[in-house]
């Protein structure tokens, strides 16, 4: 299935056909999609801020303590869960990679342009590791402002 997918092509006129901007990776694991969590809580949903956005790369490096104490708390859930972490992206590869995240995450993105609803991985993240007993204050806080943004765009968007 996944061979068949990445070979589909759509036609978009005059004999040109383009790849689909889709595609299905098949895992041994199921937890390996999973490691993609970490690197959100950690560097994308962290890219809104009270006033506004910032970089990827920024808000990785603005605080690396905070950034791995965030990544390495949702890798652990992650494994709570029943993750191999040998299925996990250690901190430091994902440190390497923030070095050229130049722009602002999609979610930080849309929330600037107004937007009422965006994808909630913290929020998902927070309410898994909440039913294990556990929390980390900067998801919490990271929970509350994005609540509070797009409170403030939904509002906007009735008015």
């Amino acid at each position: 299935m996944q061979a068949d997918i990445e070979a589909i092509r759509y036609d978009v006129g005059g004999g040109e056909r383009i790849e689909l901007p889709v595609k299905l990776k098949v895992h041994d694991s199921i937890f390996v999609p999973l490691a993609k969590w970490a690197m959100l809580l950690a560097g994308n949903y962290r890219c809104i801020t009270k006033d506004g956005m910032r970089t990827a790369q920024e808000a990785v490096y603005s605080n690396l303590d905070e950034s791995r104490s965030v990544y390495n708390f949702v890798n652990e859930l992650c494994v709570k869960l029943g993750a191999n972490p040998n299925d996990l992206v250690p901190f430091e590869k994902y440190a390497a990679a923030a070095k050229g995240l130049s722009r602002p995450a999609s979610a930080a993105r849309a929330l600037q342009n107004g937007m009422p609803n965006i994808e909630r991985a913290d929020k998902l993240v927070q309410l898994i590791a909440k039913q294990k007993g556990l929390s980390h204050p900067s998801i919490d806080a990271t929970v509350t402002l994005v609540d509070a943004r797009l409170d403030a765009n939904r509002k906007k968007a009735a008015a």
